[in-house]
C-alpha cells in the first residue's frame, strides 16, 4: 500500500504543482498593478485605458459582481431543473425511453460553447426581450424588473443561457447518484406508506453531497464561461440589481479587452489581477462545499 502511495505521489504533486504555477503567473503578473492601484483594482468600477500609463486606471468591480450575479441566476434556474428532470428519468419515465432523454441531454453537454452563444444572439436574446418590455411595462416598481433594456443583452439573458448550459452537467451528475440508492432503501421509503413525493424528498436526501457537487459544478462552468456570456450580456461596465441591465463578468471581460491589452502599459497586468479574481472565486466555492462536505461527514 505505501508502495503504491509513492508511485501515485508524482501524479499528486504534478497536478498540485500546475496549480500553484498557476497561481504565481497571475500573481506576479499582477504586481505592476497593484503598485500602481492597489486594492482599487477590486473595489472601483472605472476602466479608463491610456497611453499616458500615469494616466491609466482600472477596476473590475462591475466584472466581478456581474460574474457572481449572473452564475447565481444560471444556478437558481439549473438546479431545480437538474433534480427534476434526474428524478423524472430515473423514476417516472419508461425503461425504453430513458436513452431518449439521456443522449440528448449528454449531448448538450459536450457541444461547443460558441453554438450556444450564436444561438443565445438570435434566438434567447430577441425572445427574452419581448419578455423583459412586457415585465418592466407592468412591474417596473419592483427593482429587479427597473431597468428598461429593449435590446435584451442582459444579466437576465446570460444567466439563462449559462443555466441551459449547465444543466446537463449537474443532472448528469444528480441522476447517477440517485440512480445509485440502493434498492434497499427505496424499498424501505416505499415500506413506511410514503407517498412518491414524500419518499423522492427522503431519496434526494440520501444524495446530498452529489447535489452538492452538482451545484458546485454547475457554478463553476458558470463562473469560467466566456465567449457565450460574451456574446449575450451587453459587456457593460455596470453594476445594477435589475436582471434586465447590462454587465460585464471576468471572462468576458478577459476576452473582449486582451486583443488591445498590450498597446497599453498596464491594462495586462488589469486582466492578469481579474483572472487572479477568477481563480479566487472558484477557489472559494470548492472550500465552500468542501467545509459543507466536511459537515455532513462525506470528506
Amino acid at each position: 500500500m505505501d508502495q503504491f502511495k509513492i508511485f501515485l505521489l508524482p501524479v499528486v504533486g504534478l497536478v498540485f504543482g500546475i496549480i500553484i504555477l498557476m497561481l504565481l503567473v497571475f500573481t506576479l503578473n499582477s504586481i505592476p498593478i497593484f503598485q500602481h492601484e492597489g486594492v482599487a483594482i477590486y473595489t472601483t468600477n472605472i476602466w479608463k485605458a491610456s497611453e499616458v500609463s500615469e494616466e491609466e486606471f482600472y477596476g473590475i468591480l462591475s466584472a466581478i459582481y456581474g460574474t457572481i450575479y449572473t452564475s447565481t441566476i444560471a444556478i437558481t434556474i439549473s438546479l431545480p431543473i437538474s433534480i427534476g428532470l434526474a428524478v423524472f428519468v430515473a423514476d417516472l419515465m419508461p425503461r425504453r425511453l430513458k436513452e431518449l432523454l439521456i443522449i440528448p441531454t449528454d449531448i448538450m453537454a459536450g457541444l461547443p460553447t460558441i453554438l450556444y452563444g450564436i444561438w443565445g444572439v438570435f434566438v434567447l436574446v430577441p425572445t427574452l426581450a419581448e419578455i423583459m418590455k412586457f415585465i418592466h411595462g407592468h412591474f417596473s416598481f419592483i427593482p429587479l424588473f427597473s431597468y428598461y433594456n429593449p435590446t435584451g443583452f442582459s444579466y437576465l439573458s446570460a444567466g439563462v443561457l449559462l443555466a441551459i448550459m449547465v444543466t446537463p452537467f449537474a443532472t448528469s451528475l444528480i441522476r447517477e447518484a440517485y440512480v445509485a440508492i440502493p434498492n434497499i432503501y427505496r424499498e424501505a421509503v416505499y415500506s413506511l406508506g410514503l407517498t412518491r413525493f414524500e419518499a423522492t424528498k427522503v431519496l434526494l436526501s440520501y444524495i446530498k453531497p452529489a447535489i452538492i457537487a452538482g451545484t458546485l459544478l454547475a457554478f463553476g462552468r458558470a463562473v469560467g464561461e466566456t465567449v457565450a456570456v460574451s456574446l449575450v450580456i451587453g459587456n457593460a461596465f455596470n453594476i445594477d440589481a435589475s436582471l434586465f441591465a447590462p454587465g460585464y463578468t471576468i471572462s468576458s471581460l478577459i476576452a473582449n479587452q486582451f486583443g488591445n491589452a498590450f498597446a497599453y502599459k498596464l491594462m495586462p497586468s488589469a486582466l492578469f489581477s481579474a483572472g487572479l479574481a477568477l481563480f479566487t472565486i472558484g477557489l472559494i466555492v470548492n472550500i465552500a462545499g468542501l467545509i459543507v462536505l466536511k459537515r455532513w461527514g462525506y470528506a
